[in-house]
């Protein structure tokens, strides 16, 4: 199976016990992934953005670039 590259652009928002993972958005490219990113970190609500990427298997990623108030783990999302 020929690997395939997804980018994802998530935002949070601060929730009662802490920040929670807000609608994931997936994006075309690197580029568009870190621009939507920026873009929804800057919304009303929202507290930070991450974009990110996803190779073959989706239980693993790597960050492109985080914007704001994000969660250092996010494996606990």
């Amino acid at each position: 199976m020929a690997e395939v590259t997804y980018f994802v652009a998530l935002p949070f928002v601060a929730a009662d016990d802490g920040i929670a993972a807000g609608e994931p958005t997936e994006c075309f490219n690197p580029v568009a992934v870190v621009m939507r990113a920026e873009a929804l970190s800057r919304r009303p609500g929202r507290v930070g953005a991450v974009a990110f990427s996803r190779t073959g298997d989706p239980a693993t990623g790597d960050f492109i670039k985080k914007f704001g108030d994000v969660p250092d783990d996010l494996s606990t999302l």
